[in-house]
């Protein structure tokens, strides 16, 4: 699967669950889901700035929440009704299957297992 099939295929599973209610859009709300012990997973933007990702990382690897790299912050965005969006926290289990096998198939980028 080429990167674009892949990144269009992880950008409509997350905007199915932004639908359906399992997911949480934006670095802040993706904290705040954090501390709850909410997340399944997290899927970051390749383009996230370093003061969005100082915000988030450190707190995910403590809390050993998955991280995955995403497709753009615009996709990510336009997946969820936003013009962008760095970090969306998946809530739902099985939501966070199908992301994380998305992303394992056919690319070598994937998950960034916790640690950026």
């Amino acid at each position: 699967m080429s990167d674009g099939d892949r990144e269009r295929r992880m950008a409509g599973l997350v905007g199915l669950g932004h639908r359906a209610r399992r997911t949480v859009v934006g670095v802040e709300r993706v904290r705040d889901a954090a501390r709850r012990g909410a997340l399944a997973l997290v899927v970051v933007a390749p383009d996230a700035s370093r003061h969005s990702l100082a915000k988030v990382v450190p707190l995910l690897r403590a809390r050993h929440v998955e991280m995955i790299d995403g497709p753009s912050s615009t996709a990510l965005g336009a997946a969820v009704g936003r013009d962008a969006a760095t970090a969306i926290g998946i809530v739902d289990r099985d939501l966070a299957r199908g992301i994380r096998a998305i992303a394992r198939s056919g690319s070598d980028r994937g998950s960034r297992g916790g640690a950026f």
